[in-house]
């Protein structure tokens, strides 16, 4: 009997989904577990795998197309079966509440050994069709996913391992090569390489994809939803360039990359601790202050556009931790590798222009945020400093500093300038006075 291939629920709040591409098509062979189409929810792809060996009978949704979760999206049977011609108008069921994260069942290769057992947790789709091409154990792989998470740099590196002699490294030992702020041992205002733009004919009509559309109808609904204001100040970054110099060694040796992105997420945590009512959002009711800090990030991909994975509980989280959360969400951000439910539940967000060059900036709230914090580009700069005597003399003096502009963009109806500027100003005192 023919398996219905069913649009699922991919999070908490996702209740449709587009059709990006058919990796298979109608008389295809298809194993169980084999990935047959993408989808694209919240900016994010994901790999559909097929509930059932055999072939795919039937397409029901064509590619661009927007469904609601529980859509009948195709037909998965033995050759010569008889299938509807057309799917239903209107979903076949109603979508099931689900979890954050769904565990995708894994193929029998991929049962603990005997003498090992531990739980998989989330297994995607694309580890999941890995793992029954190469018969892998997933038990024997060591996630450096969040929270343990194995994922597809995990399993083809495990992959690549077994095939050789002596053991590569794992793939945290050796960080992403795109970061979001530039090291510090790179000269202050050198810009990022800018990112490839293909060539267009004049007057050719670019399609949306969904991710663009999703990115207009995000910004777009913010600017109507909120009244947008936006503070701006400068830190001096000395104490944290200094920090990162000594530290930075010691961190890799953990296998982490230190970024100045942590810094200032700590810096940001640090501030919704003291000010936590720009860690809430608007309702009706009143000001929904969040328990949690789940910060977001924002990755730039490029002409494929900008996408914001979530730290979720980053008010618990170092230094250290920050920056390993950092690098993770943002490489696989950048594979696209992240699962919906990583880039949901946001409660502030911090985005970096300064990457390609921008000193300050006006980013537009992610909604339902209250704020988000724009970073400038590094720089150094001859700044205006005060030099006090034995004697108790001051002179000002010129010096040449590292510093950098920080702009807070806000929603007017929650927050007013002196919070605003109060929030600002924490992040700047922790920034100045790391330690």
């Amino acid at each position: 009997m023919a398996t219905e291939v069913i649009m699922p629920q991919l999070g908490e709040s996702v209740v449709e989904g587009t059709v990006t591409k058919w990796l298979k098509g109608e008389g295809d062979p298809v194993e169980e577990f084999e990935a047959i189409l993408e989808v694209n929810t919240d900016k994010v792809d994901t790999e559909i795998p097929s509930p059932a060996a055999g072939v795919l009978l039937k397409v029901y949704v064509s590619e661009g197309e927007t469904v609601g979760a529980g859509t009948l999206l195709a037909m998965v049977g033995q050759a010569g079966e008889k299938v509807p011609k057309a799917g239903p108008a209107v979903p076949v069921k109603a979508p099931a509440p689900v979890e954050a994260e769904k565990t995708v069942p894994t193929p029998a290769a991929a049962t603990p050994q005997a003498g090992r057992s531990r739980e998989l947790g989330f297994i995607s789709p694309v580890v999941a069709r890995i793992a029954a091409e190469h018969n892998l154990d997933l038990t024997q792989i060591e996630g450096t996913g969040r929270g343990g998470r194995i994922t597809k740099v995990d399993a083809l590196a495990y992959v690549e391992r077994r095939g050789k002699a002596a053991p590569a490294a794992a793939p945290w030992e050796s960080p992403a090569s795109g970061e979001l702020f530039r090291p510090s041992e790179e000269v202050y205002g050198e810009r990022a390489p800018a990112p490839p733009v293909s060539r267009r004919a004049p007057g050719e009509i670019i399609p949306h994809t969904p991710v663009r559309r999703s990115i207009a109808e995000h910004m777009l609904r913010s600017v109507q939803t909120s009244p947008h204001v936006t503070t701006v100040m400068e830190a001096d970054m000395g104490r944290v360039v200094a920090h990162r110099a000594a530290h930075k060694a010691q961190f890799a040796r953990d296998g982490i990359n230190l970024t100045y992105t942590a810094y200032f997420a700590a810096a940001a945590v640090e501030a919704l601790k003291t000010v936590p009512v720009v860690n809430a959002s608007w309702s009706e009711e009143g000001i929904v202050l969040h328990p949690h800090v789940n910060l977001g990030v924002a990755v730039s991909m490029g002409e494929e556009g900008l996408i914001v994975p979530v730290i979720k509980g980053a008010e618990s989280l170092s230094l250290l931790a920050l920056a390993q959360a950092v690098n993770d969400l943002a490489e696989r951000a950048r594979s696209k590798e992240l699962s919906t439910a990583e880039v949901q539940g946001g409660t502030f967000t911090i985005t970096n222009h300064g990457v390609s060059g921008s000193l300050f900036a006006t980013p537009i709230i992610n909604q339902p945020q209250a704020a988000i914090l724009g970073v400038g580009a590094l720089q150094k700069r001859v700044v205006a400093r005060e030099l006090r005597g034995g004697d108790g003399s001051v002179e000002d003096v010129f010096a040449i500093r590292p510093m950098v502009y920080l702009t807070l963009t806000f929603d007017h109806r929650m927050l007013d300038g002196a919070i605003g500027d109060h929030f600002l100003g924490t992040i700047v005192q922790k920034l100045e006075g790391w330690a």
